[in-house]
């Protein structure tokens, strides 16, 4: 068993020095009032960086948002979050792609400034939802978005997505402008996915990217402007930032992304519970308070809403080291990079073929996510309620079905969001009322 307590120290309490600091016993994990020595838990902090990354600059790339201000205002939002939770919660906030089809249409209306509106709004009403579940309680989410809708949710987002990784929405970019860039970049992915082990398999999009960026600069793809642009490029500056302007129509766009935060800070929170044995129900609302305040000083800059982030769980379970301290590693990494223009030059030379390609992956594993809550939730679809909440909700998503009213626009996402909830509750109260729940028709006679 492990050396420390069982439960978390109560307030904020510095590290204390777990067994000899050098290794952890088999059975024991690092519990996050603990550290290894400082060399040690600077590397598993610079693994933390390494696993978010890939993730975390895709977004800014996508959304058209600089990148290495979505770096910097993650790094800083990850501290910011290790302080409201107490120290009690290690996590790293990236990059979250929920908000990347709210935001690339909320900037049709009124470009980055607007969508950065919708992010702080959008900051504002999770970090009130966590003051709320901090005063009454988590149950009442599980409640209101049982797997059924989560999975719904998500996996009508990554479909709502799949026209951008072709051709960009209708802009010409993506897989359509440079297929076989795209292909290779997609293949290098897959082959990087199952040809390595351990960290390179978790960054096989990160690989791919660089494979296809290779391979564009061979053939003379790469953007003239975006190269010029990385030549003149300061090593050291303040990251790009913009400051928000805030529209109904933007705030509408964007809104429907706080039920998959919801979700994804939930989920966090569970499993970091499962793996240290500890219950951190109690601090369920300062996770959602802290990505909030997070989401809110991102969109006040430039950078993209953030995230709980599910690839840095993997390094925690693999490592069985949850020490925050480590997490404050990542985080500093995370700022100094995002203080280098030259890098956020750099990635802003990846060309659209590269990014139709990572794309096709990412959001299609989004959309597999959704299902993944579903198995594991053991949704049951023989449910008419739950067959048709999904049913409807995916469709209306993956379609995009718009609804216009006056000057304001509600798309795919939005609508199927709206679907989910109000199907499934709405189903659900009337078969209560009429007594054809599942739970209330009779048993069917055995077959003979």
């Amino acid at each position: 068993m492990s050396q420390s307590s069982t439960e978390p120290r109560p307030g904020w309490s510095p590290w204390h020095l777990h067994g000899d600091g050098r290794s952890v016993r088999p059975g024991d994990v690092v519990h996050p009032d603990e550290r290894l020595s400082w060399p040690r838990t600077v590397g598993v902090g610079v693994q933390h960086v390494v696993a978010m990354f890939g993730a975390t600059f895709t977004v800014p790339l996508i959304t058209g948002f600089p990148p290495a201000t979505t770096l910097f205002f993650s790094g800083l939002g990850t501290l910011l979050f290790l302080l409201i939770t107490g120290n009690r919660l290690p996590s790293y906030l990236g990059s979250s792609f929920a908000f990347i089809a709210p935001v690339l249409a909320a900037k049709t209306s009124g470009g980055i400034p607007a969508a950065l509106g919708g992010i702080v709004v959008v900051g504002a009403v999770l970090a009130l939802v966590g003051l709320v579940v901090q005063w009454a309680g988590a149950r009442w989410i599980d409640a209101l978005m049982p797997p059924v809708v989560t999975g719904a949710i998500v996996a009508l987002i990554g479909l709502n997505l799949a026209p951008v990784a072709w051709d960009g929405g209708g802009s010409g970019t993506g897989v359509k402008a440079q297929p076989l860039i795209a292909v290779v970049t997609l293949v290098a992915i897959l082959v990087a996915t199952v040809i390595f082990r351990g960290f390179l398999a978790r960054l096989s999009i990160l690989l791919g990217v660089v494979v296809g960026w290779v391979l564009a600069a061979v053939l003379g793809e790469l953007d003239p402007k975006a190269v010029t642009g990385l030549k003149e490029a300061a090593w050291v500056g303040l990251p790009q930032l913009h400051t928000p302007s805030f529209s109904l129509r933007a705030v509408v766009l964007v809104i429907p992304v706080i039920l998959v935060l919801i979700a994804e800070n939930a989920g966090h929170v569970k499993a970091v519970a499962a793996m240290t044995g500890r219950n951190l129900d109690r601090d369920m609302g300062r996770a959602f308070l802290g990505d909030g305040i997070a989401t809110v000083l991102a969109g006040s800059g430039g950078g993209s809403g953030t995230t709980t982030y599910a690839e840095n769980i993997g390094v925690m379970a693999a490592t069985r080291v949850y020490s925050t301290a480590a997490y404050w590693v990542a985080g500093v990494a995370a700022v100094l990079l995002g203080l280098s223009p030259k890098f956020g030059a750099l990635i802003l030379t990846v060309p659209a073929g590269v990014l139709g390609g990572a794309t096709t992956a990412l959001y299609g594993l989004i959309a597999i996510l959704g299902a993944r809550i579903w198995i594991e939730n053991r949704v049951d679809f023989h449910d008419p309620v739950n067959l048709m909440t999904a049913a409807v909700a995916v469709i209306i998503g993956a379609a995009n079905y718009t609804l216009t009213a006056g000057d304001l626009s509600f798309s795919g996402i939005a609508l199927g969001t709206a679907a989910a909830l109000v199907i499934y509750h709405g189903m659900r109260l009337i078969a209560r009322l009429r007594g054809t729940t599942p739970e209330s028709r009779p048993a069917p006679e055995p077959e003979l």
